[in-house]
């Protein structure tokens, strides 16, 4: 396992402080707030502990605050389900008293049922493409600010780098993507590995058509909601192409879809996100 792929597992390995109550560490980077994806996997694990049959299927979660880096995050579990075929589990994440995440998830018992799905587009394969160290080298000091930080997640984009430069894009995206190493074979973290990388790039389809960058003074975004459905089993320390569109922005949100496949062409994983978009009037006080 690498360096940056034992800094999320460890990341995910939650500390059990009372039934059905989970503490999780955060990063030592400088965030101004918490990363989405890390308290989507956290939760994610924290409801799984607390589940002794079937694997995740789907969870819908809100972003109710901003997480604060500095302190750690309490994951509270409502055992709200247990039945034969599927359970359900209730997560809120607290700091300072408040909840800032809540998230609804359920597991199911694997059952035989219909088949089909929607074709794999055609792409580059992962080897075929550079890698993302290889890509920022055209940009002076992008590489160093590259190494400072754990990369967990390796990425192969297909076409430009979504956030380098004020391009008008069309609202797709493609990419890449698998756990930097070799996990264990544990359901659960490869669930929870892919939940975190989710969060990585799925916003950035909402921004393609509007020239506007993260960094951008006149411009606010966050995550408000995030929902997934785990359809077949995958490994998560294996490539996985991430097929990423947007078809609707207005009042302020925009919507992003996301398809993961696996190498042969299943499909394993969807989701949708809605995010804020808020363009900021600098004459008025925020």
């Amino acid at each position: 396992m690498s360096v940056s792929l034992d800094f999320l597992v460890n990341l995910l390995d939650l500390e059990p402080i009372e039934v059905n109550i989970f503490r999780g560490i955060q990063p030592n980077e400088e965030r101004q707030r918490v990363f989405g994806g890390q308290v989507l996997a956290q939760a994610l694990v924290a409801a799984g502990r607390t589940v002794e049959t079937g694997t995740v299927h789907s969870l819908h979660a809100y972003f109710l605050r901003p997480g604060d880096p500095n302190v750690p995050i309490l994951y509270e579990v409502d055992r709200i389900r247990d039945g034969k075929s599927f359970t359900t589990r209730r997560v809120v994440a607290i700091q300072h008293g408040r909840a800032i995440f809540n998230m609804q998830t359920s597991f199911h018992v694997a059952e035989p049922g219909f088949e089909h799905q929607r074709p794999m587009p055609d792409v580059p394969r992962p080897e075929e493409l550079a890698s993302m160290r290889e890509r920022l080298a055209k940009f002076p000091g992008a590489v160093e600010e590259f190494d400072a930080r754990p990369h967990p997640i390796a990425q192969r984009i297909i076409g430009e780098l979504p956030w380098i430069g004020r391009t008008v894009r069309e609202p797709v995206q493609q990419l890449w993507i698998k756990a930097d190493g070799t996990l264990p074979a544990d359901p659960l973290l490869h669930a929870a590995v892919v939940t975190y990388a989710s969060d990585m790039s799925l916003f950035d389809t909402i921004l393609g058509p509007h020239a506007v960058n993260w960094d951008d003074p006149e411009f606010m975004g966050a995550s408000l909601d995030h929902c997934m459905w785990f359809h077949r089993p995958f490994n998560a320390d294996s490539w996985l192409l991430y097929d990423t569109d947007s078809p609707v922005a207005s009042g302020s949100r925009g919507l992003a879809r996301g398809f993961l496949y696996d190498e042969t062409g299943r499909l394993v994983v969807s989701m949708v996100q809605e995010g804020l978009t808020r363009i900021i009037d600098p004459a008025k006080d925020h």
